[in-house]
């Protein structure tokens, strides 16, 4: 009974290979594999005209020869970067499109425009003489100026010098009521810096206001010790303005020269040029001076008339009213 049993799910297992459901199955490997073969077909006429690898070619490179293989660990990652690639032909589109910032502050893009140069050049034109005492002297005119182009953000010191014109002394001519050289200049002074009491201010801080050197004052005392502008008499000079970065001030100093460097950026206007005297000289300067003490009541309660006063007095007056 058993060898019956035996014998039979041993025939049953061979009659297996010819059921219907192993032929149906054979049938579906066979159409698979045939499918198979046409896209094997399909790919290889995609890689050259003859439906052929080309010589020197390795099939392992254009197809996966073990399908059954895991992916390396890699392939994500080179694939991510072939399609980065594509995407992203260079760095540069990478990069952040510069039009979408604006340009940096730089310091050739700073500004000063010189207030009340009409007052200044109606001066220069007869002659600026500046009056300097062993206690110090305020300048007039005095340097008032207007500071276009600093980064808002930044942080800058606002300071003025007075340099030499020349290496020469002068004299003035009253015959001729002219300048004369009169020999060469004195020894050189101590160096002074006048930094502006506002000093250190934001860039939008300058911006917002006409920056004064009112208080600034001019003596020929070397030994002065109050912070005034040594000066020597008879001598012309050049007054500059200073637009220093809080970054290049490490050497600024009252008692030093004024530093150099791409963070400094100095101003000076022409018609600044003055002689230094202890007395007027030119009696058209003493008559433009004066008149500014008898209006000097109205000029203070109104300080914006100070040009149209001044001027007033300095152009409209006959020349032999000055004499």
């Amino acid at each position: 009974m058993s060898d019956r049993r035996r014998s039979a799910a041993a025939l049953s297992t061979r009659a297996h290979a010819f059921s219907v459901e192993a032929l149906i199955g054979t049938n579906k490997k066979r159409k698979l594999r045939d499918w198979e073969e046409k896209e094997l077909g399909l790919s290889m006429e995609n890689l050259s005209p003859n439906g052929q690898l080309e010589e020197g070619e390795d099939s392992s490179q254009c197809l996966d020869i073990n399908p059954d293989s895991e992916p390396s660990p890699s392939s994500d990652t080179e694939g991510l970067a072939e399609t980065t690639s594509c995407l992203f032909s260079s760095h540069s589109d990478l990069a952040p499109n510069p039009s979408d910032s604006s340009p940096p502050f730089t310091m050739d893009d700073i500004q000063v425009e010189l207030q009340c140069s009409d007052l200044w050049k109606r001066f220069h034109e007869i002659g600026t003489e500046m009056i300097i005492t062993k206690a110090g002297r305020r300048m007039f005119p005095a340097m008032r100026v207007k500071i276009l182009g600093l980064d808002p953000h930044q942080q800058y010191y606002i300071a003025m010098d007075i340099v030499p014109v020349d290496n020469k002394r002068y004299r003035y001519v009253y015959h001729s009521s002219k300048w004369m050289v009169a020999g060469n200049a004195d020894s050189p002074v101590p160096p002074r810096v006048y930094i502006h009491p506002d000093s250190l201010a934001s860039g939008d801080t300058w911006m917002r206001q006409v920056v004064s050197f009112d208080k600034l004052k001019l003596t020929n005392n070397e030994l002065d010790d109050q912070g005034h502008i040594i000066l020597h008499s008879m001598h012309k000079y050049q007054p500059r303005v200073h637009v220093i970065r809080k970054d290049f001030s490490s050497d600024l100093s009252p008692t030093k020269p004024v530093p150099v460097g791409e963070g400094v950026k100095t101003f000076s206007f022409p018609e600044t040029v003055f002689t230094t005297v202890t007395a007027y000289q030119n009696q058209q300067v003493r008559y433009c001076r004066v008149s500014l003490y008898i209006t000097s009541g109205h000029i203070r309660r109104k300080e914006g008339t100070c040009i149209a006063l001044v001027y007033t007095f300095c152009c409209l007056v006959p020349h032999y009213f000055m004499k």
